[in-house]
């Protein structure tokens, strides 16, 4: 396979890819249920011959696209769903919906993603297996790749004369403002942290403001309990296997004059391993419990599960970081040292499937990644060039890992 090749094909196919785009970002739609995302997809896979499921419980879609020789299967995730935010960015073609934003760069997984499909369809009699394509809303902390794969979406029929086809390898590519356009990124082993939500009530005893003696005031003790929680991040989490625990909404009383009758606080917390993960929510537990018993009060903890760690296949991830340094440049391909302490519900694919999260750049010429606007920003713009290097990506790593064979068996 020439890159070249490959390359000028994803080129070619950017003028689509852009359209598409456009037309998401002004239509943006949140969480699970996304009719028209769904509607216009389905519009740009018509005539590829694929084999589309429409999953029931969500607006995912998956197809299946079949090559010309027997082989394994390869999943390639593009998430479609938009953050319930506004847009400032000033585009000819922002959000057409009020707080709806495609701040994470969504948009454009889909139009790659489908710029993809068209580019491996044309190549269909010399590929060796199979592509699902995975479109999938709800990423955004609705947990969408976890109900399609409830709804099975791995349960890849064998071919037509009965050779099994399964799926051996799953990747997915996520734009970011924090490498230069067209740059990747990846790692082996945890590349995103898990993410968790903490909500705790101190249960007081309320009264006049002016008599605190009177009461069992939660405030000071809601206050105290967030020092603690930060002092055993610090002292009894390894610096190497790293959590963070942010609180960020306190919430008590309703008048300057009355001591209220509890106090609510809510946080995140952000881990890249289970064990840690774990044991932070122990902590916590034990934290909160602890202070509030030492002031004859009583509280509620708990811990709502997110998202698990999104761990990279250490071996798919090697051959990733290969493909990259042939389609974008050795010079543009970068090993991430750490994980990013983002999340990514990706992580119940890789839990299932050996593969790889990997970053593309999306930070428009002349700007600084350091102090561009980030993902999630209301003003984030990603460089829709950059665009050309993801479809030249996917499709490269759908070729090159079907080209390779079904992993040997043990």
């Amino acid at each position: 396979m020439a890159n070249d090749a490959l390359q000028e094909e994803a080129r070619d196919l950017l003028d689509g890819a852009v359209l598409l785009r456009r037309d998401l970002h002004r239509r943006p739609e949140v969480g699970n249920d996304l009719p028209i995302t769904r509607d216009r997809i389905l519009e740009e896979l018509e005539g590829l011959n694929l084999e589309v499921t429409l999953h029931e419980s969500t607006s995912g879609i998956a197809a299946l696209l079949t090559g010309g020789k027997p082989g394994p299967t390869i999943l390639l995730r593009g998430d479609m769903d938009a953050l319930p935010m506004p847009e400032h960015t000033g585009l000819d073609f922002a959000s057409e919906v009020d707080d709806a934003m495609h701040a994470c760069g969504h948009d454009t997984h889909v139009a790659m993603l489908a710029a993809s499909a068209r580019l491996l369809a044309a190549r269909r009699a010399d590929l060796p297996g199979r592509v699902l394509f995975m479109f999938q809303p709800g990423e955004e902390g609705h947990h969408g790749a976890r109900y399609m794969l409830d709804e099975g979406l791995l349960d890849v029929p064998p071919l037509a004369d009965g050779t099994p086809s399964p799926v051996t390898a799953a990747a997915a590519i996520h734009i970011t403002s924090a490498l230069p356009s067209g740059w990747v990124s990846t790692r082996q082993g945890p590349i995103m942290a898990s993410s968790d939500t903490l909500r705790i009530r101190v249960k007081g005893a309320g009264g006049h403001a002016s008599e605190p003696y009177r009461t069992l005031d939660p405030v000071p003790i809601a206050c105290e309990i967030v020092q603690a929680i930060q002092t055993m991040v610090t002292r009894k989490v390894d610096v190497f296997d790293p959590t963070v625990v942010t609180v960020t909404s306190i919430h008590a009383g309703t008048t300057s004059n009355v001591i209220p009758d509890f106090c609510d606080i809510l946080g995140t917390i952000r881990s890249v391993s289970e064990s840690t993960r774990r044991r932070v929510h122990d902590g916590l537990c034990r934290v909160a419990e602890g202070v509030a018993a030492a002031h004859e009060v009583d509280v509620d903890v708990e811990v709502e599960l997110g998202y698990p760690v999104t761990v990279n296949d250490r071996d798919f991830a090697s051959f990733a970081v290969g493909v990259a340094k042939d389609v974008v440049g050795e010079e543009h391909t970068i090993l991430l040292p750490n994980p990013v302490m983002g999340a990514e519900d990706f992580s119940y694919v890789l839990d299932r499937i050996p593969g790889s999260m990997v970053f593309l750049g999306g930070t428009p010429a002349g700007q600084d990644p350091r102090t561009a606007p980030a993902n999630h920003s209301t003003k984030v713009y990603f460089e829709e060039q950059a665009m050309v290097q993801g479809v030249a990506l996917y499709s490269a790593l759908a070729l090159r890992h079907l080209a390779a064979g079904p992993p040997a068996s043990d």
